[in-house]
């Protein structure tokens, strides 16, 4: 590895370092990580615990794809809500301007926010899907737990939950790095990071059937979104017009007062 590759993996990984410090001492994003999952797993475990084995196999097929569709808003809700923050929340709070004014390249800075908000989100995303299958495999009926243990959708979660981490996250972090409030930026970000749900649910209610062919076609055409989305974030995140807005931002309160004396 030559050295400046060497240097630039330093650099994402002190910015990785950075944010998950951060996030420990937000309680709103600790609340966010710890919060979503619960609510989302409750209503899948209670729904496939209270089916019942004479269910006829439409019937049972559907309860067991929407049941793995809650599991699938772990990933875009957790990654979007932090994302959503990452930008505006560093401008409010005056921690952007030293940042972006370091040597460090825009490229570098966003892989390694993205880093630190995927890594998390997807380790509880498979955390969650594997409680609800331990629970599942314990406490469901027979005939149910092996209805879930072989559905379709049981490889695209194993698939899915990285590639919709990442999509939510590109969405979180275009839209924080427009947003001038961390309140809206997060409101937009959970709305524009929804479209991929619609593939999964196509599958969850068996209007396009799941087979692994399908689920292996939807997650190449979500890397391949993925990928577009960095692209277009990486434009979005220009360093001189983020310099310039924090200025403002910052500058804003004070030159209000300011005229206020002058009157």
């Amino acid at each position: 590895m030559s050295s400046p590759t060497r240097a630039g993996a330093a650099r994402v990984g002190a910015v990785v370092r950075k944010e998950l410090t951060e996030f420990r001492r937000n309680r709103f994003i600790l609340s966010t990580m710890a919060l979503f999952p619960v609510v989302f797993l409750i209503s899948p475990t209670i729904t496939i615990l209270a089916s019942r084995a004479a269910a006829d196999s439409p019937q049972l097929d559907r309860q067991v794809g929407v049941s793995l569709m809650f599991l699938m808003l772990i990933p875009v809700f957790v990654p979007t809500t932090i994302a959503a923050s990452s930008v505006v929340g560093e401008r409010e709070q005056g921690t952007l301007e030293p940042v972006l004014t370091t040597p460090i390249r825009r490229e570098e800075l966003l892989i390694g926010k993205a880093l630190a908000i995927l890594a998390p989100a997807v380790g509880l995303s498979y955390l969650v899907f594997g409680v609800f299958l331990g629970i599942v495999g314990l406490g469901a009926d027979p005939v149910i737990a092996t209805a879930v243990w072989h559905a379709p959708q049981l490889v695209a979660e194993v698939f899915y939950i990285p590639l919709l981490a990442a999509w939510a996250i590109w969405v979180g972090l275009a839209v924080s790095t427009k947003a001038g409030d961390t309140r809206v930026a997060q409101q937009l970000s959970t709305l524009a990071s929804l479209p991929p749900i619609a593939l999964i649910a196509l599958m969850s209610f068996q209007v396009v059937r799941p087979t692994l062919a399908v689920a292996l076609l939807f997650a190449g055409l979500l890397l391949v979104v993925d990928c577009a989305a960095y692209l277009v974030v990486a434009r979005l995140f220009d360093r001189e017009r983020l310099v310039t807005g924090a200025r403002t931002r910052t500058d804003a309160p004070h030159q209000r007062v300011a005229s206020f004396r002058r009157s």
